[in-house]
């Protein structure tokens, strides 16, 4: 088994960042012994952006939510977050 090597005290949250950004954690820490946590409460950051939608297609968007029994709101993210990883996707094949 490997030799750890002791974690420095830090003066500031600056000077651990700086410091975790140029050593590797593996010196320091036996990965092997962590275990998962979960944080259920924990949300994740969001905002609001201001987006102009023709009347018709937010009639739409309600009418399949509430086939779907959602807000049109989560259904809208739905459909961006699946288009989003799908380019995404497809620039990585291309690349």
């Amino acid at each position: 088994m490997k030799q750890l090597k002791k974690i420095p005290k830090f003066k500031t949250k600056e000077d651990e960042i700086k410091f975790w950004d140029t050593h590797d954690s593996t010196d320091y820490l036996d990965w092997s012994k962590a275990t998962r946590v979960a944080f259920p409460n924990l949300k994740p950051t969001s905002r609001s952006i201001p987006v102009k939608l023709p009347n018709w297609l937010i009639e739409r968007l309600k009418f399949l939510a509430h086939k779907k029994d959602l807000s049109y709101q989560a259904l809208l993210r739905l459909f961006v977050m699946k288009e989003v990883e799908k380019e995404m996707k497809s620039m990585e094949v291309g690349s």
